[in-house]
């Protein structure tokens, strides 16, 4: 006897003219994480000492687990609401979520800044700095193709394939980890610097789809396409603006984001739009009124300019631009 189900299902939600991408599901071995929701169960040793009176490394107690030795790598303050514990490249790391009270931050500095993402330049200001871009999937690219044709090589699920496995497993975090210090170290940089700054609203996941097309309708220049969508996905564009995000509101600042229509074609003195204007990678002259700037000092001016236009009217946003 059959079981028959009507009504309306849950993936019928997710059809192509919903904005919502249908779900995916959750590979073992991916994203392995555990909760601990309650507070009352969960312990904190900060200071503990062994036998000989010497300071050993702090200590959290988990709920059928016991205590376990930790590597505090911030400063624990507040009250502990829940505990995650996740692991990721061979390492397991505990995300304590505390609760605490802290007044309204005022941001010291007083000045605005535009900032076009970019390949050859990570993030060039609109008062000219220019930060060198990430390279650290480019540095250990041709490490990890050799490793994973070992791994092509080997018996699937075997002893020696989970161990290759597992090694290429380090090397993505390892490269992953390289990037986000470099844009940790930026973000820090200029949230301390500035108190408002203008990126554009970019669409990460539209700018690196793939050009390679359909059967029907083949993409064109698709290898150049290939190797534009890695290198912005090695510079972490998304990742750096929720950096600056949180960082900037911690301090007191803000963030704005603006269209990013036309500004590398747009001259940030006279407004005027041309294709032409953009002569090389890194030379902006403008045709019309005869102004030279470096490509992308000129696009973050635009942008900043279009932070302005944002705020235009707006109250409690009183900053100079840098």
């Amino acid at each position: 006897m059959g079981l028959e189900v009507s009504g309306p299902r849950a993936q019928d939600a997710f059809d192509k003219k919903s904005p919502k991408r249908f779900p995916v599901f959750k590979r073992k071995g991916r994203h392995d994480s555990m909760r601990y929701p309650d507070p009352e169960q969960i312990r904190i040793d900060l200071c503990r000492y062994d036998g000989d009176g010497r300071l050993v490394l702090p200590t959290i107690f988990l709920p059928r687990i016991g205590w376990v030795k930790f590597r505090k790598s911030c400063i624990i303050g507040g009250e502990i609401r829940n505990v995650t514990v996740s692991r990721a490249g061979g390492h397991w790391y505990a995300a304590l979520q505390v609760e605490k009270e802290i007044a309204d931050p005022v941001h010291p500095a007083t000045t605005t800044v535009g900032g076009d993402r970019g390949v050859a330049h990570l993030l060039t200001l609109s008062d000219g700095t220019m930060f060198l871009p990430v390279a650290s999937y480019r540095e250990h690219q041709k490490t990890l193709a050799r490793e994973q044709r070992r791994l092509a090589h080997k018996v699937k699920f075997s002893v020696n394939w989970k161990k290759q496995k597992a090694k290429i497993t380090r090397l993505h975090q390892k490269i992953a980890e390289a990037r986000k210090t470099v844009l940790h170290q930026i973000s820090t940089t200029i949230s301390q610097n500035h108190a408002v700054v203008v990126l554009e609203d970019l669409k990460v996941r539209n700018t690196t789809a793939s050009a390679r097309g359909t059967v029907e309708q083949p993409g064109r220049n698709v290898r150049q396409k290939a190797g534009l969508n890695k290198a912005i996905l090695d510079q972490g564009w998304g990742l750096l603006r929720r950096f600056l995000e949180y960082k900037l509101s911690w301090r007191g600042g803000m963030l704005l984001l603006v269209p990013p229509e036309y500004t590398s074609q747009g001259c940030a003195v006279c407004g005027a739009v041309d294709a032409r204007n953009r002569v090389t990678q890194a030379t902006f002259h403008c045709q019309h009124c005869g102004h030279r700037d470096h490509a992308d000092v000129n696009a973050a001016k635009n942008i900043l300019a279009r932070g302005w236009q944002s705020t235009a009217g707006h109250a409690g946003v009183a900053c100079s631009a840098a």
